[in-house]
């Protein structure tokens, strides 16, 4: 069986008398009096069952043993420096934390963020890609934006609007909806064949399959073919010409975005009313309609 450690404050007694060569300078340095350094040091030579420093009427030296001991020491202290520096970053309370799937983060959020965080420099921003609903018990997030239908996101959720289904595709791609390759995602109630039936194209079928809108618009966004996606994540798309509409027919989604909010946090009340204003953003998509 290994041995235990000796404890830590012993090690730090010891890195910084031997830095200052004295058990004062040390002792003000973290912090303690000068017996405590002494005691530390005496209790960690006991330990180790060697003299780590001869003591002097004029102060510490160390010994070979002491030498040795010192840059081991000291590297370790600065490692366990680095690692808690990467958590020191501020008060718990200064992070907004925020979960969505990512097809709402690329889409949705991402693209006008820079404006929020420049209207609070002092904010840091956590933003958590989630998928499974356990994904949001979990994240304990001041902002949750669930996708789902309203039973499966619970009471109190804001239903995120327009929810409705539209047909995206590249401007690059050309000739008629029913002629294209169809993306079609997967895990929703409603996809072509609905939508067919309410744009007169009955006998619609999908030749890709995408496991979220946000995969969807990617793929057509690069030219594969007409997605049927959520219209609230094609503002930005349609905005800046990424995608156009390939047809003019929408139909309701039976599954939408559901946005809820840590009602004490300011913060939290501030990401929802600059989300809610950037969805209210969204150009009408009919006018980007192209053939």
């Amino acid at each position: 069986m290994s041995r235990s450690l000796p404890p830590l404050t012993w090690f730090r007694a010891f890195e910084a008398a031997a830095r200052h060569l004295s058990f004062t300078a040390a002792a003000a340095e973290i912090g303690l009096t000068q017996s405590a350094v002494s005691q530390q040091v005496k209790a960690l030579e006991t330990r180790l069952r060697v003299a780590l420093f001869t003591r002097r009427a004029r102060g510490l030296a160390l010994t070979d043993d002491g030498r040795r001991l010192l840059p081991q020491v000291g590297a370790a202290l600065e490692r366990l420096a680095a690692a808690t520096d990467l958590f020191d970053a501020g008060p718990p309370n200064e992070i907004l934390t925020v979960a969505m799937s990512v097809s709402m983060a690329e889409w949705v959020v991402a693209p006008p963020l820079a404006g929020f965080t420049a209207a609070h420099p002092g904010l840091r921003l956590r933003i958590l890609s989630t998928i499974w609903p356990d994904d949001f018990h979990s994240a304990m997030a001041d902002v949750d934006i669930r996708f789902g239908s309203q039973r499966q996101v619970g009471d109190g959720a804001q239903e995120l609007t327009p929810n409705r289904l539209v047909a995206l595709k590249s401007p690059s791609l050309r000739g008629p909806l029913a002629n294209a390759p169809l993306i079609e995602t997967v895990g929703t109630s409603d996809g072509w064949k609905s939508w067919g039936k309410a744009a007169g194209l009955d006998g619609l079928s999908p030749s890709l399959f995408a496991d979220s809108y946000g995969t969807a618009l990617q793929l057509a966004a690069h030219g594969n073919g007409v997605a049927l996606v959520s219209e609230i994540l094609a503002g930005h798309a349609l905005g800046s010409g990424r995608l156009v509409r390939a047809h003019a027919e929408s139909i309701p989604g039976k599954e939408g975005y559901y946005l809820s909010v840590n009602q004490h946090s300011q913060a939290a009340h501030d990401f929802k009313v600059w989300l809610l204003g950037q969805i209210g953003a969204i150009p009408n998509s009919s006018n980007r309609m192209k053939s």
